[in-house]
């Protein structure tokens, strides 16, 4: 594994630090007027999501790890564990549905997601940038309401809620950026 200085730290690294992986999130470099400089650096553990904020002095090091990113077809979903299918060796793997989090309803049968694995252990995964929805119910077209930029509700098919441009009619379908959690275009 690579040693990296501590004023070499940017976000999105993954570091071993403290007997464990963490996320860089947020890097911020402060020169106090007394003193030397150093890297304040707020942590998410890739194992259990807690967060810590540490500081590192550029003669720190730390040791930097590189995930093997990998491919995967989703199968299905087995008691809380999704079933994924490495799309070179057709090895099945089980990932918990909680390294989704909150984008968990946009995955759809068949999607192929990134995931980040240290050894075999998957620490993190990555749903394409847009996914296509079918809006279920939303408010009738309103001829005339476009003196301002508004938008209404929407519920999609897989059971949630985003704001839609008032042209937007039921049945129809949406993409949605699933980094935002928001509409992006007509599909």
């Amino acid at each position: 594994m690579p040693k990296i200085n501590g004023n070499e730290i940017r976000p999105g690294n993954v570091l071993e630090h403290n007997d464990g992986l963490w996320a860089a999130v947020k890097v911020d470099h402060v020169k106090p007027g007394k003193g030397g400089a150093f890297a304040q650096v707020e942590l998410r553990n890739l194992r259990n999501g807690s967060k810590l904020n540490e500081r590192f002095r550029s003669a720190d090091k730390v040791e930097r790890v590189r995930l093997e990113q990998k491919d995967q077809q989703f199968l299905y979903e087995d008691a809380g564990m999704l079933i994924v299918m490495d799309t070179e060796t057709y090895e099945q793997v089980q990932l918990p549905a909680e390294l989704l989090g909150e984008r968990r309803p946009f995955l759809q049968d068949g999607m192929t997601i990134v995931v980040e694995f240290y050894d075999e252990e998957a620490l993190n995964a990555t749903l394409p940038q847009k996914v296509t929805c079918k809006v279920v119910e939303t408010e009738p077209v309103v001829k005339g309401q476009t003196a301002a930029n508004s938008f209404k509700p929407a519920v999609l098919d897989n059971g949630v809620k985003v704001m839609v441009p008032p042209f937007i009619a039921q049945d129809e379908d949406i993409i949605v950026n699933t980094e935002t959690m928001e509409y992006s275009e007509r599909a």
